[in-house]
C-alpha cells in the first residue's frame, strides 16, 4: 500500500507515533486494537527504523540485524517475546524464527561459548575460571530472580558490581562485551539495570534469527497495524511537536500538514525528541543527554559458506555471533581514530540452523558481517572520493581483524557494502549516528511536555523484541490506561 497523499493527512487522532521502527509499529498496533485512531509517521518510504532492509547490487540486505535477542519457546509464558505476540495477537509461528546453535565471546584469546541453554554458559565459564564458578552460579541465580525494569540507583556501574561479585576481570569482560555491543549507550560500562535486562535477553533467554530476514517480520507488523485500522504515513517527516500550555497537542510534518493528537509517542530518541519540541533551542541544550557511540559495519556477500574454509577457531567459525575484544580490560568508547578494530561483533546469519533462506526455503548467498566502534566526527565533511576510500580502508581492516577468529573471507567476496555513522544519521536522524541513544534512559517515557512520551531505546528496553515491548508498554500506560 502506498503512503497516503499529503492531502489526505491531517485531522485529529487519539495518538500520533513518531517513527515506524519496531517500537512505533507495535505501539500503533496496540492502540488501534482498541478502536482508537492512530497514525504512525515515518520520514522514509521504508519502515523498520534501525532494523530495516534495502536493496543494493540486486540483493536484499537487512540493516542492524545481527540476531534477535529474547528468544524463548512459545510455551514459555511471561517473557518479552511471548508477551509481545500475545498483546499484539500475532501467532508465534508467524514470526518464523530459527534459534541459534551457539555463539561465542572472545577476550584476549579466551573463548566462551554459550547457547540458549544457560547451563552451557555456566559450564563453560566455570571451565575458564574454575575458582569463580560458584560465584558465577550465584550471580546467575540472582539475575534469574530479578524482575525486569526494577528501579536501580542511577548510573550504577555493572563493571564495578560484577568485579565485586565475581572478582575476575576476564570473566567480567566476557560478560560485558556482548552486553555493551547489544545495548549499552554508556562508554566502557553498562548501567546495572540495563545489564540485568541484557543478561536476560542474551543469556537467560537467547538468540534467534528471522529465517527469511527482517523484512517478513516487519511486513507482519505493518500488515497487523493496517488490519486494525492504524495508519502508516510514509514520507511523513515530523519536524515539530506542537504544544500548548506545556502539553503536546500534535505534530507538524515537513510538508506543513498538522496532525492533532491527544497523545504523542516518539521513537526518535531523547535528544532528537527534545529538538522536535524546541527546534530553535541552542545546539548545546541537550549536551548532557547525548550519547557518543556509533559504528561502522562491513557486510560481505560470499561465494561459499565460511564453515567450508580453513582457519579461525572452530567454535567461532560455526557461531551465529562472535563478540570479540583483543584488549584487556575491554574498552567500549568512541575511538580517537576513525574506527577501533580492537573489538567488535561478527555475525554469520547462515549459522543459525534453518535461517537465511528465501521465500521458497532455498539457501541465500552466505553473508559475513563485522561491526566495530567508530568516531562520527571523523566521517563527516568528506568528499565522495575521500568517503569511499575511507570505507574501503576500514572495511578491509575489519575483515582482516576478523581473521583472528574466523577464516579469511576476503578471497571469496562477491559483493561488499559498508555503512558508517553518517549512514545511520542520514536514515534514522540519530544525533551523531548513535545507535543506542542517550546514556540516560527514561523508564516511564515522560518528557518535558505532558502528553509526549518516549518509546524505544531511550525508554529503556533493548533489541528488536525489547523495542516492540517498549511500544506496547508505553501505549498501555499512556494511551489505553486513560480509557
Amino acid at each position: 500500500m502506498d503512503a497516503p497523499a499529503a492531502a489526505t493527512r491531517g485531522g485529529r487522532y487519539d495518538a500520533v507515533v513518531i517513527g515506524a521502527g519496531l517500537s512505533g509499529l507495535a505501539a500503533g498496533i496496540r492502540i488501534a486494537m482498541y478502536g482508537k485512531r492512530v497514525a504512525v509517521c515515518e520520514k522514509h518510504y521504508l519502515w523498520g527504523g534501525l532494523n530495516s532492509f534495502y536493496k543494493r547490487g540486486g540483493r536484499l540486505f537487512d540493516t542492524g540485524l545481527h540476531a534477535l535477542t529474547n528468544f524463548v519457546d512459545r510455551r514459555v509464558s511471561g517473557k518479552p517475546l511471548t508477551r509481545v505476540v500475545r498483546q499484539l495477537r500475532i501467532p508465534y509461528d508467524d514470526l518464523d524464527l530459527a534459534a541459534q546453535s551457539h555463539s561465542t565471546v572472545v577476550s584476549d584469546g579466551a573463548v566462551l561459548r554459550f547457547s540458549n541453554e544457560i547451563d552451557e554458559l555456566i559450564e563453560n565459564a566455570g571451565a575458564l575460571v574454575p575458582d569463580k564458578k560458584d560465584r558465577f552460579v550465584a550471580l546467575v541465580e540472582d539475575l534469574r530472580e530479578r524482575r525486569l525494569g526494577e528501579e536501580e540507583e542511577p548510573e550504577r556501574s555493572a563493571r564495578a558490581e560484577l568485579m565485586d561479585r565475581l572478582g575476575d576481570e576476564l570473566l567480567v569482560d566476557l560478560l560485558l562485551i556482548p552486553c555493551c555491543y547489544y545495548g549499552s549507550a554508556r562508554e566502557n560500562d553498562v548501567d546495572w539495570d540495563q545489564f540485568v535486562i541484557l543478561f536476560h535477553s542474551i543469556f537467560l533467554e537467547g538468540l534467534a534469527m528471522p529465517r527469511r530476514g527482517i523484512r517478513p517480520l516487519l511486513d507482519l507488523f505493518k500488515a497487523r497495524l493496517e488490519e486494525q485500522g492504524g495508519e502508516l504515513l510514509r514520507k511523513a517527516e515530523v519536524v515539530r511537536v506542537l504544544s500548548r500550555d506545556g502539553r503536546a497537542t500534535g505534530v507538524e510534518l515537513a510538508d506543513g500538514t498538522l496532525l492533532e493528537a491527544d497523545t504523542v509517542l516518539s521513537s526518535a530518541g531523547r535528544v532528537e525528541t527534545s529538538r522536535l519540541v524546541a527546534p530553535e533551542a541552542p545546539e548545546g541544550a541537550t549536551a548532557p543527554l547525548r550519547g557518543r557511540l556509533s559504528f561502522v559495519e562491513t557486510i560481505s556477500v560470499l561465494d561459499r559458506d565460511p564453515r567450508e574454509l580453513v582457519g579461525g577457531h572452530p567454535d567461532c567459525t560455526s557461531s551465529g555471533v562472535v563478540f570479540f575484544s583483543n584488549r584487556r580490560p575491554f574498552r567500549y568508547e568512541r575511538p580517537e581514530d576513525d574506527v577501533d578494530l580492537a573489538s567488535g561483533v561478527i555475525s554469520m546469519t547462515q549459522n543459525f540452523p534453518g535461517a537465511h533462506v528465501d521465500d521458497a526455503g532455498a539457501p541465500k548467498e552466505p553473508v559475513f558481517r563485522v561491526t566495530c566502534l567508530a568516531n562520527h566526527d571523523r566521517w563527516t565533511g568528506l568528499t565522495g572520493e575521500e568517503y569511499d576510500a575511507k570505507k574501503q580502508r576500514w572495511s578491509d581492516g575489519a575483515l582482516a581483524a576478523a581473521t583472528a577468529f574466523c577464516p579469511d573471507v576476503r578471497p571469496h567476496e562477491v559483493y561488499r557494502d559498508v555503512f558508517t555513522p553518517t549512514t545511520i544519521t542520514r536514515f534514522t536522524g540519530h544525533h551523531e549516528g548513535t545507535v543506542y541513544g542517550s546514556p540516560k534512559k527514561v523508564r516511564d517515557g515522560r518528557t518535558e511536555l505532558d502528553g509526549l512520551f518516549l518509546i524505544g531505546t531511550d525508554q529503556g528496553y533493548l533489541g528488536i523484541v525489547g523495542a516492540a515491548m517498549s511500544g506496547i508498554s508505553m501505549a498501555n500506560a499512556h494511551v489505553l490506561a486513560k480509557a
